[in-house]
């Protein structure tokens, strides 16, 4: 497992308080390792570093920085096993999907810092003799709070896009995946980051990511989680107006009409709603299944429900491995419970195993008969749980599908391709699928839709939201 200590100012060390916390094993519930406990202290430190760092750092040619980032991407690459095992042993990642995440980690360094070139300033008409331009400039230190749905994805989403503008960084990785992010840490060090450039401290997010939203020499935040914790860092960071950049949370509609190809449907949708144990944001939330192709739809999940293989993600056939910690497994279970409880019926759930009751696991469920008004339809469960509901012609489909505090994606599926277009221009959402579930490095992912976050991220327009646009203004002639 990778180091224990933190990286502050390109030094390895230890919380100032000398306390450590333990992360562990969703597989087993074993102990894994003890990690530096940061308080406001080690904060102050990592952001005085960063600080020092910036003028250097935003100072380099855009050339210079994408040498640095292509490193960065290489050492991803060639300590690829060492994170893969990370995350397997500290996530329950199936070791198959944690060897995607990583080579995907490095694509972001390397799309990043190419694209980089292509943010340019834009020059205003004005009278003769006078010249008016915006130019792009990075915002100085940029905290990065990351969610523990899918640790190494996104500290590279952040961070390339973060560093390829000029920006200087501090991590703060959950805490359940700690270690994991300890190891990022270290591998990407090796690429000859300049010290204080990028800075990593562990700890709680009610303490350490509380003391880096309010910070006042931090200037930007960029921070992936629910909705709730999304709202607290927002007070926090409005003490000094810093910028943020959050995708929240979401409970996605999903529209299966009565003419889908529902065998295409639920290749995509029940293999997004089952990988990583449905703890994806975009991932469907509720299901709104015509009545016409209801009962079809449930067979057929059923079925592919059946043939997952749950169980130890360090085996190459583990399609599904364990939820992310004890509290999430409580938490998605009591989800089941309580809708069962408010009149759903429990469609199919995978018998558990002994391998299955050592750890943290939620096998893969279907809920059916759920109602609108129903708990289970209106939360995000963030969980191996599909939320089935059934609509006829007579409902409003756009209105339940609208009928929420979040709007972060949707999904819509038919052969007529017209009918999801018009639908989508009608959903209240920062993202529509229609057919289809994929996401490259050229989207823009995200929503500043209802309660779902502020600003989007990945891709040029991802890139854009770690500048600012200075407006210069010149008269040069009498």
């Amino acid at each position: 497992m990778p180091s224990c200590k933190m990286l502050i100012g390109g030094k390895w060390v230890s919380a100032d308080s000398g306390k450590t916390f333990v992360t562990v094993n969703p597989t087993t519930g074993e102990e894994l390792g003890k990690v530096p406990l940061a308080d406001n202290s080690d904060v102050d430190k990592a952001v005085k570093a960063a600080r020092a760092a910036f003028p250097g750092w935003a100072g380099l040619k855009q050339s210079e920085r994408n040498k640095v980032l292509n490193r960065i991407a290489a050492q991803i690459r060639e300590n690829a096993q060492e994170l893969v095992d990370c995350d397997v042993q500290e996530h329950g990642t199936p070791c198959q999907d944690a060897f995607k995440h990583v080579m995907g980690a490095a694509e972001k360094f390397e799309y990043n810092g190419a694209i980089a070139q292509a943010l340019m300033g834009t020059q205003i008409p004005m009278e003769d003799g006078m010249l008016s331009y915006f130019k792009r400039e990075p915002f100085g230190v940029a905290a990065l709070i990351i969610p523990w749905n899918l640790p190494i994805i996104m500290m590279a989403v952040k961070l390339s896009a973060a560093l390829a503008v000029g920006n200087t960084c501090i991590i703060k990785p959950p805490s359940i995946n700690s270690l994991t992010g300890l190891k990022f840490a270290e591998i990407i060090n090796k690429a000859g980051l300049p010290d204080g450039v990028v800075n990593f401290i562990t700890g709680p997010g009610g303490s350490v990511g509380q003391a880096l939203a309010s910070h006042p020499d931090v200037n930007l935040i960029g921070f992936t989680g629910s909705s709730e914790t999304g709202k607290d860092v927002l007070k926090y960071a409005s003490s000094t107006v810093k910028k943020c950049v959050m995708e929240l949370g979401g409970n996605n509609p999903t529209i299966i009409m009565e003419d889908a190809d529902l065998d295409a449907a639920i290749e995509v949708l029940a293999s997004r709603q089952f990988n990583n144990c449905g703890q994806h944001c975009s991932a469907p939330g509720r299901y709104y299944v015509h009545e016409k192709v209801y009962e079809a739809f449930l067979e057929k999940f059923k079925i592919f429900a059946q043939n997952i293989v749950v169980g130890d993600p360090t085996d190459k056939n583990t399609f599904m491995g364990p939820v992310t910690s004890r509290s999430h497994k409580d938490k998605i279970e009591a989800y089941i419970s309580g809708a069962i409880a408010e009149g759903a019926k429990l469609y199919y759930t995978q018998e558990k195993k002994d391998i299955h009751r050592k750890g943290f696991f939620v096998m893969p469920t279907i809920i059916s008969d759920v109602k609108h008004n129903m708990t289970i339809a209106k939360e995000e469960v963030f969980g191996p749980v599909a939320v089935v509901l059934k609509y006829n012609d007579k409902d409003d489909i756009i209105a339940l599908a609208n009928d929420s505090p979040f709007g972060l994606c949707a999904h819509l599926w038919s052969k007529d391709i017209k009918k999801g277009l018009n639908l989508a221009d009608k959903l209240q959402v920062g993202s529509v699928f229609i057919n289809c579930q994929t996401l490259t490095n050229e989207q823009s992912w995200g929503t500043s839709v209802k309660e779902s976050g502020l600003g989007k991220e990945g891709g040029l327009l991802g890139l854009e939201e770690f500048t600012e646009l200075k407006m210069i203004t010149a008269k040069y002639a009498r």
